[in-house]
C-alpha cells in the first residue's frame, strides 16, 4: 500500500500548502490514528485515520482555474488590512472548494494566476527547476535601448543574483511621453522579479500585466473572471 509523507497528504486534502501543513504538525494540531504527530516526514497510507484540531481530514476534489486578475487585489487566501483577495472573486463565483494562487501577482499587477486546491502540483510548478514560463507585458518609463535589452537577456545582479536569461521584446515606444512597452518571458518567479528587473536597467515598470502562464492564455476573460481548465490543461501542466 503507497505511503506519503503526512504534509503532502494535509496539501493534497486542502487543509493547507506544504510548508504551512509542517508548522501545523509541529503545532501538535494534528493526529494520526489517535496519536498526536509533531516529528516532520511521517509516511501515511489511505488506511490512516488523520485528523486536523480533532477533525478528519477527507480528500477533497481537486479543482484547477485560471483568473485574469484585477488590479488592487491580494493574491492570497487572506488579508490582515481586510482587502479582497484572488479566493473572494473565487469564493463571489460560486466555487466552494477551497483553493490556493499558484504564486503570486502584486497587488497592483494584472493577469493570468492559477488557482488549484492541488498542493503538490502547486509545488512543482513554483519550483525553479521545472523553469514555468511567464509572459508579462509592462509599461516602463523611458525608451528602453538596444543594449540594455541585451542585459536583461543575458540576466542582471538582484540582490547579488544574477538573473536567469530572459526573453524581452519592444512593442511599442511613445517618444512624446518617454515610455515604451515590453512583452518579456521569465520562468523565474521571485519577489517583484519583473519589476526589479527593468529597474535594474534603469525603468521603472508603471504598469505589469502577465497574460500568458506556461501555456495558459487570458482570451475570453475579463478582468476579476475566472474559468475552469480542462482536463487535457490539467494534464498538461503536470507533464511540465
Amino acid at each position: 500500500m503507497a505511503k506519503e509523507r503526512l504534509q503532502k497528504v494535509m496539501a493534497e486534502a486542502g487543509i493547507a500548502s506544504r510548508r504551512q501543513s509542517e508548522k501545523i504538525i509541529a503545532a501538535g494540531r494534528v493526529e494520526v490514528n489517535g496519536q498526536v504527530v509533531r516529528e516532520q516526514g511521517v509516511k501515511v497510507s489511505s488506511q490512516d485515520e488523520i485528523k486536523v484540531d480533532g477533525v478528519p481530514i477527507e480528500k477533497e476534489q481537486l479543482e484547477y482555474y485560471l483568473l485574469d486578475k484585477p488590479r488592487e487585489v491580494i493574491s492570497s487566501a487572506h488579508d490582515e488590512k481586510g482587502r479582497r483577495t484572488v479566493v473572494d472573486i473565487l469564493k463571489d463565483g460560486g466555487v466552494s472548494q477551497r483553493v490556493y494562487p499558484v504564486g503570486r501577482l502584486d497587488y497592483d499587477t494584472t493577469g493570468a494566476l492559477l488557482m488549484t486546491n492541488d498542493g503538490a502540483l502547486a509545488n512543482k510548478l513554483m519550483h525553479p527547476r521545472f523553469e514555468v514560463d511567464k509572459t508579462y507585458v509592462a509599461k516602463l518609463k523611458g525608451i528602453i535601448t538596444n543594449e540594455e535589452m541585451k542585459k536583461l537577456r543575458q540576466g542582471v545582479m538582484i540582490d547579488g543574483r544574477l538573473t536567469h536569461e530572459a526573453h524581452p521584446r519592444l512593442e511599442e515606444t511613445d517618444h512624446e511621453k518617454k515610455t515604451c512597452i515590453v512583452r518579456i518571458t521569465i520562468h523565474e518567479g521571485h519577489y517583484h522579479q519583473v519589476k526589479r528587473m527593468f529597474a535594474a536597467v534603469g525603468h521603472p515598470v508603471t504598469k505589469l500585466h502577465r497574460e500568458r502562464y506556461a501555456f495558459l492564455n487570458l482570451h475570453g476573460l475579463m478582468p476579476g473572471q475566472f474559468r475552469k481548465l480542462r482536463t487535457a490543461e490539467v494534464e498538461a501542466l503536470r507533464k511540465l
